[in-house]
């Protein structure tokens, strides 16, 4: 059975604490407590057996209490004997969490911080130096897979990641698996090692062979190992590790009772000087021991002084699992409220938790080359709860590989030579020769962006033009690229082969198809040009002024004399009608009233005419576009058949459309290049195809101007960095491309190259003529109409003024009779004053 510093140690503080009570007269009942140890070394059965048969074996004295085990894993089934036979067991050095809980051990304490507090003060590590991930390497046992849930739960609390979790079997003492390729295959560089201090010294020492320390990762230590152990080749290497321990409290300056401590030590180096370390460098753990011991100590003698005699008293049973501590509740209640100033800082208890709920500190050691050797030196420290602070008397801290600098915690891109693969496609990549150098696009922007922030070198190699997607998707699987990046759709079947990097552009699908036309022109166009209120505007103004025209003109107007009414409003609606057409009629006015309201007419003829054919003409020449699809759903619904439907092989387009449209039927026109599509919809060959979003309306804006997009975006999802399965740089590039995001760099760049366009916008707004374009001229046709009447008026007052004998028969007679000789002699006039 091994012996290590842990062992003597504590074996030793445990004595001194019995022999120094009986150097001060600490008697149970009036007898000294004497003690029985056993070192179990870690076997479970072992420690259950030797401790059985302590008890059994009692048979001048009564076993009152229990300190230890040393390990977890013992303490689980000694604490659960304890509680059996409810004796109080009191651990030193079992730090695993799950011993916390007082309803599972009742009777179960321990003056060693557990492992919460270990994985609080390591978080808090991670938090100060801004490292987000590590990989755990444990012992398989309670204290190992424990340890790691207690670590990995406190990660997620704070957004810190567990990469890898490496298993170290304590039977065959070999790690599980290819330590070498774990490690190099992560994306972290930290390396945290849960395991006792035999199993971590196998655990480095396996690191050692396998060229996996310093200066490539960086390690954390749950315990500090005996560094003499190792070939003096290898201290390089080790320069850097750390480790995370509990340590009592004078190591950071808190009160401890230090004339107990000196008294132990008196007692140790008088009982067993061999064993005293010449340096005075005790381990914490021993001082744990102390208490331990010295707690229960304390508890008897305050209980008997509390009960009558006999107060140690075990049932009739020999048989260990038979016994029972009669008092066994009234001790616990005692060891739940004593307070002391304990050798390794203040001690208390209660009843919620089997830890002691003050005096939880640790310390940070680091491996430093010394003058002659490699050390571990105190350089941060931590009370609990807190955060790490540095070190009394510590300087720096040496980080692997000798340097001052702490590391980031990750791998880095910085000087790396990435094989890029990019695909011909519109926007995205852009070809402008068959020189690397001339590609432009989205994606080539993009890897130059990632270049600056990450300080790769990009090898980009440009894909064969007959490439599928689905074979890219492959080819980085098959490690013939490192990553791809271009218009490459994030799916659940690819998920399965490759990696993605986060979004770096939103995609949808849309459905692309050539502008039809059509050339059938609604039978009613011709009276399009001008808007309904317009044309009830013009009915209006040739109805009232064929009226106005037949008041004004019947009377001396030889064609409307010997007619009726109905017929003089005929002929003057034709007169009118034919004048604002511009055709003219077969007889003269013959009135001044008349002549005005001719002129009128002329005017809306000149512009009305003009405006009404030059619209007209516009609606017949200029070719009204023609949809034949409304959107996806016209696809679903078959209204397109199969074939004249195009698909581009190896895209997300081809998952969708057998999914939702054919129900798993490649019944489409298979396209093999995204040219292939354009062509064949302008050719007539296919009615439609599928496009992304991003790359269709820039081929629409700018390339094809005879082609549009229709519908609803559907099928949304996103573009991503192809990268290959468990890539070890994948967390760099999502915070990279994250800060691209934030910084509005990647805004930027979507904007420089999907919001540009060459084609002109066409739009159909109405084309017809509306009465307020046209309204001045209403309204000056309206003042001459108010003209012709007054005119009109004034004529008349003037004939009934110089001819007041004249009846009125004479005048009408007067009147036919000059319009039949202005009609036969149109260049001749007549003063009024004549007739």
């Amino acid at each position: 059975m091994e012996t290590t510093e842990l062992s003597i140690h504590s074996r030793a503080m445990f004595q001194a604490a019995i022999l120094l009570a009986q150097k001060y007269n600490i008697t149970i009942e009036g007898q000294y407590i004497e003690w029985q140890s056993e070192q179990t070394g870690g076997n479970i059965m072992d420690a259950l057996r030797d401790t059985c048969q302590a008890v059994s074996s009692s048979s001048s004295s009564t076993i009152a209490g229990i300190v230890g085990p040393a390990y977890s894993r013992e303490a689980q089934q000694i604490g659960n004997f304890g509680n059996r036979i409810g004796l109080p067991v009191i651990s030193y050095s079992a730090t695993d969490s799950e011993l916390s809980n007082r309803n599972d051990y009742p009777t179960f304490y321990r003056t060693v911080p557990s492992d919460d507090i270990a994985a609080i003060a390591i978080v808090n590590l991670f938090l100060q130096y801004n490292w987000t991930s590590c990989i755990i390497i444990y012992q398989n046992d309670p204290y190992g897979t424990n340890g790691v849930n207690g670590v990995s739960t406190a990660f997620v609390n704070h957004g810190l990641k567990v990469n890898k979790l490496i298993i170290f079997d304590i039977v065959t003492r070999q790690i599980r698996g290819d330590l070498k390729n774990d490690l190099i295959n992560s994306p972290s560089r930290i390396v945290l090692v849960w395991a006792t201090i035999t199993y971590t010294y196998f655990i480095v020492q396996n690191a050692l062979d396998n060229n996996v320390l310093g200066p490539k990762f960086t390690w954390i230590l749950s315990t500090s190992i005996p560094l003499t152990s190792f070939n003096h080749i290898y201290y390089p290497n080790l320069i850097g590790i750390i480790t995370i321990e509990p340590v009592t409290g004078n190591i950071l300056d808190v009160p401890i009772n230090s004339t107990l401590l000196n008294a132990a030590y008196d007692i140790w180096k008088e009982y067993e000087l061999e064993t005293f370390p010449p340096s005075m460098k005790i381990n914490p753990y021993a001082l744990f021991a102390f208490d331990a011991t010295w707690i229960l100590i304390q508890s008897l003698q305050k209980f008997c002084s509390t009960i009558s005699s006999p107060c140690l008293i075990m049932n009739g049973s020999s048989f260990c699992f038979d016994r029972y501590f009669i008092h066994s509740d009234q001790l616990l209640n005692i060891i739940n409220t004593i307070e002391l100033i304990g050798v390794s800082g203040p001690i208390q208890f209660n009843l919620n938790t089997t830890n002691r709920i003050n005096g939880s500190y640790y310390y940070l050691q680091n491996i430093q080359s010394t003058s002659k050797n490699i050390s571990f030196i105190p350089v941060l420290q931590y009370s609990y709860p807190g955060s790490w602070e540095m070190y009394s008397g510590a300087n720096v801290i040496v980080w692997p590989g000798s340097s001052l600098i702490p590391p980031i915690g990750q791998t880095l891109l910085e000087g790396i030579t990435l094989r890029i693969g990019v695909i011909e496609t519109p926007v995205f990549t852009i070809v402008n020769s068959e020189s690397i150098m001339n590609l432009t696009g989205y994606a080539i922007d993009l890897i130059e962006l990632l270049r600056t922030e990450m300080n790769f070198i990009p090898d980009i190699k440009l894909v064969r033009k007959n490439q599928t997607y689905s074979e890219l998707i492959q080819a980085v699987a098959d490690g013939i690229y490192d990553i791809v990046v271009g218009d490459v759709t994030v799916t659940a079947a690819r998920k399965e082969i490759v990696d993605f990097s986060n979004s770096i552009f939103d995609n949808s699908l849309r459905l692309m198809t050539r502008k039809t036309y059509t050339n059938a022109p609604d039978p009613l166009s011709f009276l399009k040009p001008f808007s309904f209120s317009l044309w009830i505007t013009f009915l209006s103004t040739w109805i009232f002024t064929s009226i106005l025209f037949c008041f004004v003109e019947r009377e001396t107007n030889d064609m409307l004399q010997n007619r009726s009414l109905l017929s003089q409003i005929i002929m003057s609606m034709w007169y009118c009608i034919g004048h604002c057409i511009g055709h003219g009629v077969d007889f003269h006015v013959s009135t001044a009233s008349g002549r005005l309201l001719t002129v009128g007419l002329y005017m809306l003829s000149l512009v009305l005419i003009a405006s009404y054919t030059a619209n007209l003409a516009s609606d017949l020449t200029i070719l009204k576009s023609q949809n034949i699809l409304s959107g996806i759903d016209d696809l679903k619904n078959g209204k397109i058949p199969p074939n004249r439907i195009g698909i581009r092989v190896g895209t997300a387009a081809v998952d969708y459309y057998l999914k939702e449209i054919s129900n798993g039927i490649a019944n489409y026109y298979p396209l093999y290049s995204l040219q292939q599509g354009y062509d064949s919809l302008l050719t007539d060959i296919i009615d439609v195809t599928f496009t992304d979003i991003g790359i269709g309306e820039y081929i629409i804006n700018n390339i094809y101007c005879n082609l549009t997009l229709i519908g609803n975006e559907f099928d949304k999802g996103t573009f991503g960095i192809v990268v290959s399965k468990n890539w070890i740089y994948k967390e760099q590039l999502d915070i990279n491309i994250l800060s691209l995001e934030e910084t509005g760099l990647l805004d930027n760049l979507k904007i420089k190259w999907f919001q540009t366009s060459i084609c002109s916008d066409t739009i159909d707004l109405p084309t017809a003529i509306e009465v307020g374009s046209v309204g001045g001229l209403f309204i000056t046709f309206a003042i001459i109409v108010i003209l012709s009447f007054i005119l009109f008026t004034w004529r008349k007052r003037n004939i009934f003024k110089n001819c007041p004998i004249i009846s009125r028969y004479d005048i009408q007679s007067l009147f036919r009779k000059r319009t039949y000789n202005l009609n036969r002699t149109q260049n001749h006039t007549f003063p009024l004053s004549t007739i």
